[in-house]
């Protein structure tokens, strides 16, 4: 069950990821207020720190939390249960 819900919690995670990277200005702040850069991001994609610095960044500003969480269609509480679970 824990394996199942960590993989769940990657799979939210990489869409709310992609969804941040969709869009110009959100993918450079980002990469300004996390300090990672393009190549960090393509060699560390599947890793969970990464993944949660992501959703920790949606976190920090709650229209985009909400925008993502619509988008993907989940509630926004999801969002952080995965960060939670990658972090654990």
């Amino acid at each position: 069950m824990r394996e199942e819900q960590t993989n769940e919690a990657e799979a939210i995670a990489l869409a709310a990821l992609g969804w941040i990277l969709e869009d110009a200005s959100r993918a450079s702040r980002l990469l300004a207020l996390t300090g990672l850069t393009p190549e960090m991001l393509r060699a560390r994609i599947g890793d969970p720190a990464l993944l949660a610095a992501a959703l920790r960044f949606l976190e920090g500003h709650e229209p985009d939390l909400v925008g993502c969480a619509n988008d993907l269609g989940v509630a926004p509480l999801r969002l952080i249960e995965s960060r939670r679970r990658l972090e654990s």
